[in-house]
């Protein structure tokens, strides 16, 4: 359940406040977005890819069903096992009943967001099956019993040392006593501590569960992009390898691939190209040396249909998941991705996960946003997240039947007040007499000691204030100003 619009306020102040978070925050996203700017700096053709990639995505909606099937028969010619789940909980089924059949005890996972959309480890924790991350950021995140904050660097909130010490805390408690060791906050030896835990786990695993990052219906092909090789471990070591993916993911050709892969990865790290690119089309056929016995595809729809019902909302299935957006969102790199309280946070969980959990539940997301623009300009397939921003907001106010759909018949978010002061607003607009009247009493009150303290000292406007220094009415409309100004300066102007 998606936290109310009361709690996030509360997670965000709290986060404000965190000094610690804000330095790690800091130092992060300027990292990563300088090194993404120096990458799209060498593209001379930066504009152009975005534009083919938004149209590679546009292809591949527009005919997604007929992909969706042609990769079912691509993918099924050549041993692969394809599942449909309409909801997180089918596709926990799923896993399930195959870890069962295989007496599966050990499960390692490569990073995937819809294992985390499923809530896989804490399911398969409470049927008695341990689930291991991989990923080294997710392995921190899961020692500390917290979710991912953020798509592509889960631990980004969290400092060298506060891992170092997480490291020493928790390892020896979890996997025995020759994990424990000096508390060092060396990061080649941090990291080389946890490849001695995880290499042991991917040979006594029974199954591996990956992500997908793009899916080819043209040759039944399933890419996954990475940077550490767990992503390589967990598809080819275990006996069983189970893909999870949303039915967004795929694409029509092989050569699509390419231009997204180009942005993806400059984009996500700034990085020229990934470490690894898997690609994974079958399970181990006779005399391969290495390989899954079995491997299974789960494709999980979750909310997505709904989306895609909708011509223009259905560009955020645009979306490729390299978290250049959350990067340089301006309320994402202030207080990170825990106070969103959702699976996708920052820019692409403001859009994505109210129409997942339905208005009424995630709507408030859609307002926690400056609407500056910057998430488009960087988004590597041009995903317009204000206009949808926009969009999201409108149907949360004044419903249309599309809204009302999104909300699940829970009716208008938009609080009376909020209702009464826009309904008041457009009442002044329409009537210019009335709009005037109304300036000039506003201006006489500005001249007032209650008009120079602020307004916002007073009313709604109390907690903008705590930050902002309000502007006062103005004493003299600019048509009044206008009309007194010499006849020089009036001529000077119609004359320009």
């Amino acid at each position: 359940m998606i936290p109310d619009a009361g709690r996030f306020l509360r997670e965000s102040g709290s986060a404000l406040n965190d000094g610690n978070l804000r330095r790690n925050l800091h130092k992060a996203m300027t990292t990563i977005r300088g090194r993404r700017n120096e990458r799209f700096s060498e593209l001379v053709d930066a504009p152009a890819l975005q534009k083919i990639n938004n149209s590679i995505k546009r292809r591949a909606l527009a005919d997604l069903p007929a992909l969706l099937e042609q990769l079912e028969a691509k993918l099924t010619a050549r041993g692969v096992v394809v599942h449909w789940a309409e909801t997180t909980t089918e596709a926990n089924a799923i896993v399930l009943d195959i870890a069962r059949r295989r007496g599966v005890k050990l499960v390692v996972k490569g990073k995937s967001m819809v294992s985390e959309e499923m809530g896989l480890n804490r399911f398969l924790a409470d049927e008695g099956i341990e689930a291991l991350e991989a990923d080294l950021g997710e392995f921190i995140v899961q020692l500390a019993d917290q979710t991912p904050s953020h798509i592509v660097v889960p631990a980004v909130h969290m400092s060298k040392g506060e891992i170092a010490r997480l490291f020493k805390d928790t390892l020896g408690e979890k996997f025995g006593e020759g994990y424990s060791e000096d508390y060092t906050e060396d990061v080649a030896a941090l990291t080389a501590l946890a490849r001695r835990v995880l290499r042991e786990k991917f040979q006594a695993a029974g199954m591996g569960v990956s992500g997908v990052n793009f899916a080819v219906a043209e040759t039944g092909t399933l890419a996954l992009v990475e940077n550490e090789g767990n992503g390589r471990m967990v598809t080819t070591v275990p006996p069983v390898h189970v893909a999870l993916m949303g039915l967004e993911k795929v694409v029509p050709r092989l050569e699509d691939v390419a231009p997204l892969v180009r942005l993806l990865t400059r984009s996500a790290t700034g990085q020229p190209i990934t470490t690894y690119f898997n690609w994974l089309s079958s399970p181990r056929r006779p005399g391969e040396l290495d390989g899954p016995e079995e491997v299974h595809l789960i494709v999980l729809d979750n909310g997505r249909s709904s989306i895609y019902s909708d011509e223009e909302l259905r560009e955020t299935l645009d979306c490729i998941r390299c978290g250049a957006c959350l990067n340089i969102c301006p309320v994402y790199s202030r207080i990170g991705g825990h106070a969103y309280g959702s699976v996708y946070m920052g820019p692409i969980g403001k859009i994505l996960t109210p129409q997942m959990a339905g208005l009424s539940e995630g709507g408030h997301l859609a307002g926690a946003s400056t609407l500056c623009g910057a998430c488009q300009e960087v988004c590597p397939v041009s995903i317009p997240i204000p206009n949808l921003l926009l969009r999201l907001r409108q149907e949360g106010g004044q419903p249309t039947a599309r809204g009302r759909a999104l909300l699940r018949g829970a009716g208008s978010t938009r609080k009376m007040g909020e209702a009464m002061i826009w309904k008041g607003w457009s009442a002044l607009a329409e009537r210019p007499a009335v709009y005037r009247l109304a300036t000039r009493l506003l201006g006489m009150l500005g001249a007032t000691s209650l008009g120079r303290a602020g307004l916002g000292a007073f009313g709604p406007g109390r907690t903008w204030n705590l930050t902002r220094e309000m502007p006062r009415p103005a004493s003299r409309t600019l048509h009044d100003l206008m009309r007194t100004r010499p006849q020089s300066h009036q001529d000077q102007h119609t004359s320009e």
